[in-house]
């Protein structure tokens, strides 16, 4: 049976992409600007380490459920979620697990 698109599902990819062209063209700009990235988000005042702290706790929070959520529902390879998030950003590979996780459970449910 082939997974549906539910209005849910569409919502969270959206949320995927908003999250993978918003970072991306983040850190595009710290790379152009030569930027010491960890030091832009960790050095630059209690500020802005409260959110580097926030974002981390929330990322790691994230992929617990990522693993979990996958293991309940019988998805395989959810760990490739956690790692395209290191090598892009968590605001796009959770909202992405997000609408896959909608388009299974849609899947079950008919």
């Amino acid at each position: 049976m082939k997974p549906r698109w539910t209005p849910l599902a569409i919502g969270y990819l959206v949320l995927s992409l908003i999250g993978l062209v918003g970072t991306f063209i983040l850190n595009a700009w710290t790379v152009v600007e030569a930027r010491n990235y960890f030091g832009d988000i960790f050095g630059s005042g209690p500020a802005v380490s409260s959110i580097g702290v926030d974002l981390l706790v929330v990322a790691v929070a994230g992929a617990v459920f990522i693993v979990a959520e996958a293991r309940r529902l019988g998805m395989k390879r959810a760990w490739l979620y956690i790692v395209l998030s290191l090598v892009t950003a968590f605001a796009f590979t959770f909202p992405l697990f997000l609408a896959m996780r909608e388009r299974r459970m849609a899947a079950d449910r008919v």
